[in-house]
């Protein structure tokens, strides 16, 4: 019975050690092959599109849910100790530095990450990466690198336009609802903010969209034949960039904010 279970712990313990080096080399090819030639703008230019323009709805809706919940949780807490008047700094904060960028990541690993595996997958079932191939077009080149880089350019925009949009939600909730004063609100939340929190923000952005871009690339890459090939990955690629966006989460909270 020990021996079962312990070849059970270590046979699990080798495949995830397996996969991270997968990961780890699938990552180092693609960054070797950054810069390049040739580089396809027009690849690029339909992923910004795809990747950010249209995760903004989305997005938007998400961040100004978050904000009005977040100022009525904190000022139903705020008002067991009378210190409402904090409502401002800390949703601002708390949006800015860590709900932001995560909620937005998580967005883009549940819509992004999953349409790109999926897509990915579905070409290679269908023989078109070989085809990329016979033409002559490296399928790195062609469809991770464009996606890649785009989740890197588009998503800390994306987390820039969301922390406002949360900030805004708030407000309202704050000022229509609760009866804080409009300008005393944003002159808190203007005061408390600084750079560091904002520079954090956009940077953790420009790292999950990375890790969701790259995520989806790789599962579709190596998924398995078949329809049932195709939901694995879709649903693998989900699940490892959400979990990598929050440790990475976690990480970079360490590096700006540690004490």
């Amino acid at each position: 019975m020990i021996n079962t279970i312990l070849g059970m712990v270590g046979s699990s313990l080798l495949n995830i050690l397996a996969a991270i080096g997968r990961v780890s080399l699938y990552s180092f090819t693609v960054f070797s092959h950054l810069l390049k030639p040739p580089f396809y703008f027009r690849e690029f230019g339909n992923a910004l599109f795809q990747i950010g323009w249209l995760s903004l709805p989305v997005v938007g809706l998400t961040a100004f849910f978050t904000g009005g919940a977040l100022v009525l949780q904190i000022y139903a807490g705020g008002t067991r100790f009378n210190v409402e008047a904090v409502v401002p700094q800390i949703v601002a904060i708390g949006m800015v530095r860590e709900l932001g960028p995560v909620l937005v990541g998580l967005m883009i690993a549940a819509r992004v990450t999953s349409s790109i595996a999926a897509e990915i997958a579905t070409m290679k079932v269908t023989e078109q990466i070989d085809a990329l191939i016979t033409l002559s077009t490296h399928p790195l080149k062609y469809l991770i690198i464009p996606r890649f880089l785009a989740g890197i350019v588009t998503i800390p925009l994306l987390v820039g336009i969301g922390n406002l949009i949360g900030i805004l939600g708030g407000y309202l909730v704050a000022t229509q609802t609760l009866g804080f004063n409009s300008s005393v609100y944003l002159q808190n939340t203007y005061d408390f903010l600084q750079f560091n929190d904002i520079f954090s923000s956009l940077v953790k952005g420009s790292v999950f969209g990375g890790i969701a871009t790259l995520m989806g690339c790789y599962y579709g890459q190596h998924s398995g034949r078949g329809a049932q090939g195709v939901g694995r990955a879709t649903k693998g690629s989900v699940e490892a960039a959400a979990v990598l966006i929050l440790g990475a989460n976690f990480i970079l909270t360490g590096v700006f904010f540690s004490v």
